[in-house]
């Protein structure tokens, strides 16, 4: 009997049956941080990754947020308002690149990594289709941990950068398309949309996803008649559901969409490709036989664009005019409108911010959150993205296995 009694005890411990010491989780210390944001100096870049408030917002919880001289300026925010939410204003940019984290907009130039110190986290775009090896290979020398915003994901696991921009990107086109379509200079001073007794105006957009949505619901409330073309038919149910109406939708063929070409106002081009770069989808034939003064929105230039008479402009000089068609193929739409888009980009990065100071650092938070550790393509000088390895011929490795190496 007492035999079996050390048989079931000695059971009990192997498996962790008797009382055990209650495992409490440690908690990690708050840590206040430096945030510096440099103006942007890219091509067209008007926006600034946090607005006055936002500054104020982190000033209040304990961190440090250094900005340059004019860096909002050209999204109309003034250094008195930075000054008076908190923020410190310096004229060195040096100064700036002393901070644990860069919060930028476009990515780094790369002078602006020649700034940067060892060991820094920036956040930034990557726009992939414009870099060169370079660019990887100096972030890795600085042992930097680059995180691209595009790529961050939220719980519902939708990149809310992408789409916040998206968004903006869709409702911005039909405003413009809206503005050139009065204007009698370059088409007949229409007015888009309709009213009673006259017929609506006719709007093209090729591409159903998050640019499409925005821009097919800014239409239809003009009361334009909106006309959906995309090779997913679940993008163009699920637009029919979101919208909430009957539109006329369609898969992409080339029959039917130079059918409703022919008698668009307006045609918005904003298919997004996951390689880095758009389909030709609407040919310099097509294009020619669209109505005088139409207008055309190549959202998707910024991946090359979807029509074959599109190039590139700016925001300086917007348009050309081919076949006796409107073109605006400005690539970024959203920094048209950029006191708009840095309030977006604001409502995102705060509280991922906050959220780094209260776990103990970025480190911490992105052990702690998959959505962040997502848009990470260099951790610590080592390369983490798959893509930008094949693309690049670079090495890399997985950042779960460098975050447990790090960590431990």
């Amino acid at each position: 009997m007492e035999e079996n009694k050390k048989n079931i005890f000695s059971m009990a411990r192997s498996e962790k049956m008797l009382p055990q010491e209650e495992m409490l989780e440690v908690r990690n210390e708050e840590k206040s941080i430096s945030i510096g944001i440099p103006k942007e100096i890219t091509f067209q870049e008007n926006r600034i990754a946090l607005v006055p408030n936002a500054v104020q917002q982190l000033v209040q919880n304990g961190h440090k947020v250094i900005i340059e001289a004019e860096a909002g300026k050209a999204a109309n925010f003034t250094d008195k308002d930075y000054s008076e939410a908190g923020g410190q204003i310096v004229h060195d940019i040096k100064e700036v690149y002393q901070s644990e984290i860069i919060l930028k907009v476009a990515s780094p130039t790369l002078q602006e990594i020649d700034m940067m110190t060892y060991n820094q986290t920036i956040f930034s775009s990557l726009q992939l289709p414009v870099q060169k090896q370079e660019y990887f290979t100096k972030l890795q020398s600085k042992r930097a941990t680059a995180i691209c915003f595009e790529f961050i994901k939220d719980r519902s696991n939708i990149s809310s950068v992408r789409r916040s921009m998206s968004e903006i990107a869709g409702q911005t086109a039909i405003v413009i398309a809206a503005e050139y379509l009065a204007n009698i200079k370059f088409s007949k001073g229409s007015m888009l949309g309709g009213f009673s007794g006259i017929n609506p105006t006719e709007v093209v957009i090729i591409g159903a996803g998050t640019v499409g949505e925005y821009a097919a619901r800014i239409a239809l409330a003009f009361g334009a008649q909106v006309k959906v073309f995309d090779n997913s038919i679940y993008k163009l149910r699920s637009l029919q559901d979101k919208l909430g109406a009957r539109i006329f939708t369609s898969i992409i063929q080339p029959k039917l969409l130079l059918k409703a070409l022919r008698t668009a106002h307006v045609a918005i081009g904003c298919v997004y490709s996951p390689e880095g770069k758009t389909p030709c989808i609407v040919s310099e034939e097509m294009v020619s036989q669209m109505k005088r003064g139409a207008i055309i929105i190549d959202v998707s230039i910024d991946q090359g664009g979807c029509f074959e008479t599109s190039h590139v402009t700016s925001h300086a000089d917007p348009i050309f005019i081919k076949y006796n068609v409107v073109h605006y193929c400005v690539p970024n739409i959203a920094s048209r409108v950029p006191h708009t888009a840095s309030f977006a980009f604001s409502n995102i990065f705060v509280p991922m911010l906050l959220k780094s100071g209260q776990e103990g650092g970025i480190d911490n938070l992105l052990k702690t959150d998959p959505g962040v550790r997502q848009g990470v393509y260099i951790y610590k000088g080592v390369l983490t993205s798959n893509c930008i390895s094949k693309q690049f011929d670079l090495p890399c490795q997985d950042i779960d296995l460098l975050m447990a190496a790090y960590l431990r």
